[in-house]
């Protein structure tokens, strides 16, 4: 059992009652579907199998009674992955045939490690941890989602980064044959995507392989995907095939493609509007009515403390 209290934290009889969250899993391990040797991966005619097997309990969400896990259906159904489409629904309808076998991830510049990695090598000196976040899209509407990874920071200690390295820079695989949507020129493909070093390492930022206690779908970015909860949604890039630690703040595609609409750091915050839409309040994907939104996504007690010295309205 792993706990980590912070301010932000409910317990996970909160969001799912204890006893039924229990229950699912002596299920599962009966039906041998959780285990160390066991893999989880219900769409495997198309992702890779990592190997899960059992996981620490480490549920950290922001308070409050009304934080439900969204539906499985609806977050694996509603989604933004434009390597296979632009419509919500593109990602689930055109990525069923996408493998990720035998995945493998460059990582290079300023460490001690570089080279060329399998996913499960880089991942398998790591415990795997469940972690329930809430996801809250720059388009402004929200999930809360239970995923399983490892802390990033954990991955990058043991590549050995330099004291050159001040960001590292992240890219999604370019396969226009195995992403259709690739081939239409929404965006400066291969998608990119950057961090500075401490968000990187911040222990609420996750280097996820699975959710719902599963493997990692295709249309959520399969096999492995950034998750990093305190920011807007296309932050948390998807399908890594490279890691770069770099001393320079890194190219990023939604930057490139509109740097007025879309800042580096894009840190959730209800004060600074999208220039088309207001940022103040959300839709929490299944709910009605929409509800505010929290700076930080809920997670200032955490994160706040590394933009002390920024002006989140100007560095947004």
């Amino acid at each position: 059992m792993i706990n980590i209290k912070k301010v932000s934290d409910i317990s996970s009889s909160a969001i799912t009652p204890e006893s039924i969250y229990l229950r699912r899993r002596e299920f599962m391990k009966a039906s041998g579907m959780l285990g160390t040797a066991m893999l989880l991966n219900p769409w495997m005619t198309a992702a890779a199998s990592i190997p899960i097997g059992d996981y620490a309990r480490n549920v950290i969400t922001p308070k409050g009674e009304d934080e439900e896990i969204t539906p499985e259906e609806d977050a694996t159904s509603y989604n933004n992955f434009y390597e296979f489409g632009t419509d919500k629904g593109d990602p689930k309808k055109y990525s069923t045939k996408f493998t990720t076998d035998d995945w493998k991830i460059t990582v290079g510049g300023e460490c001690a490690k570089p080279g060329t990695y399998s996913l499960e090598d880089l991942i398998k000196p790591f415990a795997i941890e469940e972690r329930v976040y809430r996801l809250r899209c720059v388009e402004a509407w929200s999930m809360v989602i239970p995923w399983l990874g490892v802390p990033l920071a954990s991955i990058i200690e043991s590549l050995e980064p330099t004291s050159k390295a001040k960001y590292i820079a992240f890219t999604t695989l370019h396969d226009p044959q195995r992403m259709p949507g690739q081939k239409r020129s929404v965006l400066d493909w291969p998608y990119r995507e950057g961090l500075r070093i401490d968000e990187a390492t911040n222990p609420l930022t996750l280097l996820a392989i699975g959710m719902y206690g599963k493997t990692m779908p295709n249309q959520n970015g399969a096999p492995v995907r950034l998750v990093v909860p305190w920011k807007y949604g296309f932050k948390s890039i998807k399908s890594i095939v490279s890691i770069d630690f770099v001393e320079q703040q890194p190219l990023t595609s939604w930057n490139m493609s509109s740097a007025r609409e879309y800042g580096f750091y894009s840190n959730v915050n209800p004060t600074v509007n999208h220039p088309r839409w207001s940022q103040k309040k959300e839709r929490r994907i299944g709910d009605l009515f929409k509800r505010p939104t929290l700076m930080f996504n809920g997670y200032a007690e955490e994160v706040a403390h590394m933009y002390d010295d920024m002006d989140l309205r100007s560095n947004y």
